[in-house]
């Protein structure tokens, strides 16, 4: 049995511009930790996430799985791991419009191993930080 990250936001921003901040390389970048590496959200479109600190080179190698403009969008999310064990997750992305202007943003990460307490730690604090910029970036535009 796996186990999930699952968050749930309501974003004061109409859904197609919430979208555009999930599927634009450019805009992915401003609000993840992470730079996007040629992200295009197309079915088997084969991309990364990458992050330098503090002299570490994070890199996550990922797939899209599912593309369904502007309500839903999952890819895979491969990481080293602990101890060096690749461990791959989904990121699932689920978009419902809430009136004219705000959408409710569904994010879950599936696939997390039950004894993956720190990854599974390290993905909730993570996600609510980025879910923080991504709400003020798309409230902004």
């Amino acid at each position: 049995m796996s186990e999930s990250v699952v968050l749930d936001v309501e974003m004061k921003s109409p859904i197609d511009r919430v979208w555009h901040a999930l599927t634009d390389p450019e805009t992915l970048s401003e609000w993840m930790m992470f730079t996007a590496s040629d992200f295009r959200p197309v079915v088997g479109h084969a991309f990364q996430f990458s992050m330098e600190s503090g002299g570490w080179r994070i890199v996550i190698d990922c797939e899209v799985t599912e593309a369904d403009a502007p309500n839903r969008l999952a890819y895979t999310w491969v990481t080293a791991g602990q101890d060096g064990q690749p461990h791959e997750t989904v990121v699932t992305w689920t978009l419902t419009r809430n009136g004219d202007t705000a959408t409710q943003l569904h994010l879950e990460q599936s696939g997390f191993r039950p004894e993956a307490n720190q990854e599974i730690g390290g993905a909730k604090a993570s996600w609510k930080a980025m879910l923080d910029q991504l709400s003020t970036l798309v409230t902004q535009e």
